[in-house]
């Protein structure tokens, strides 16, 4: 079967270092550009960070970048969202997410959500003191 899931999500405390998990099966994950977008509650779906496929380059929302990484690990058709330095307001639910080669479909960084078509389900994070 088709899918992603990811893992890790946890409830932390603000400071705190977490990783997230995402893996596929069914697909070859190396064929795609790798995005991970986040949903805080009332508020839209939010793509934080992406690695292309090939030369994998990364791109990063201004809110996580220098504090999060997105790594990918083709061989073991897997990819990760390294968060360090977590703030309450990262909390919500972490979706990993595939788009064909390239991070964008529109000319932004990472986006829009709805080209990319292959979705987890998600995986809540919670950094609260």
């Amino acid at each position: 079967q088709v899918q992603l899931v990811e893992s890790g999500g946890d409830l932390v405390k603000p400071g705190d270092s977490l990783t997230l998990s995402c893996a596929a099966s069914g697909f070859t994950m190396d064929y795609y550009a790798v995005a991970w977008f986040r949903q805080a509650p009332g508020n839209e779906r939010e793509g934080i960070a992406c690695i292309t496929q090939g030369e994998q380059k990364t791109s990063y929302s201004d809110s996580v970048k220098g504090r999060f990484t997105v790594r990918r690990n083709n061989a073991k058709n897997s990819a990760f969202l390294l968060m360090h330095s977590l703030k309450t307001e990262d909390t919500g639910v972490y979706y990993c997410a595939t788009l064909a080669y390239s991070c964008s479909a529109d000319g932004s960084q990472i986006g829009p959500a709805s080209a990319f078509y292959r979705w987890g389900q998600g995986t809540q994070v919670i950094v609260s003191a």
